[in-house]
C-alpha cells in the first residue's frame, strides 16, 4: 500500500507525515507521533475514549482516516495545557475528583474544552448532551458534570 504525504497542525505544531491509506487518526496520534494520552479502546467508535477535536470539533479519532487530516487542526489532551499550566477544565477535573482510573478522561477533557469554548455558560443538561457517547467505568459521571460546570464557571471569571 503506497503512503500519502499529510500536512496538519496538531497542538499547535505542525507536521508533515507519511501514512498508508488504512490508517486511523488514533493510530496517527498514538503510534506515530506517540501521544499516548487519547485512548485506544473499542476501535468501534461506541465507547468515544478516542475523542479528539479536528477542527474544533470533536471526533472519535478512531472512525477517522489519517490521510482525512491533511490540511486540518488536531487537538488532544497534551494540546491543553498551556507553558506548564494546567487548563481550567483540567484544574476542576483534579479539585472534583472527576476521575478514578483516569482511562476516559482525556476525552471527557476534550469535551468539556470543546464544550465551553463554544457555550462558556452550559447547562447541567448541556453538559449532559455534550458527554453522551462517552463511557466511564469508575466514577459515573456526577463528578466529571460538576467539573465541567466548576471549569465553565472558572472561564468566566477568568
Amino acid at each position: 500500500m503506497s503512503r500519502r504525504k499529510i500536512k496538519f497542525k496538531i497542538n499547535g505544531v505542525e507536521k508533515i507525515v507519511e501514512v498508508e491509506p488504512n490508517k486511523t487518526l488514533l493510530w496517527l496520534i498514538r503510534e506515530e507521533l506517540k501521544l499516548k494520552g487519547t485512548k485506544k479502546a473499542c476501535e468501534r467508535g461506541d465507547c468515544g475514549l478516542c475523542t479528539v477535536l479536528l477542527n474544533g470539533e470533536p471526533v472519535k479519532s478512531c472512525l477517522v482516516l489519517a490521510v482525512e487530516v491533511d490540511g486540518s487542526e488536531v487537538l488532544t489532551v497534551e494540546g491543553l495545557a498551556r507553558d506548564g499550566e494546567l487548563a481550567p477544565i483540567q484544574r476542576a477535573f483534579i479539585e472534583h475528583g472527576a476521575l478514578q482510573c483516569g482511562f476516559c478522561t482525556p476525552a471527557f477533557l476534550i469535551v468539556g474544552h470543546w464544550l465551553i469554548n463554544r457555550n462558556p455558560n452550559p447547562s447541567r443538561e448541556e453538559v449532559i448532551e455534550a458527554i453522551n457517547g462517552l463511557l466511564c467505568r469508575c466514577t459515573g459521571y456526577k463528578s466529571i458534570i460538576d467539573a465541567i460546570l466548576e471549569a465553565a464557571k472558572n472561564m468566566r471569571r477568568a
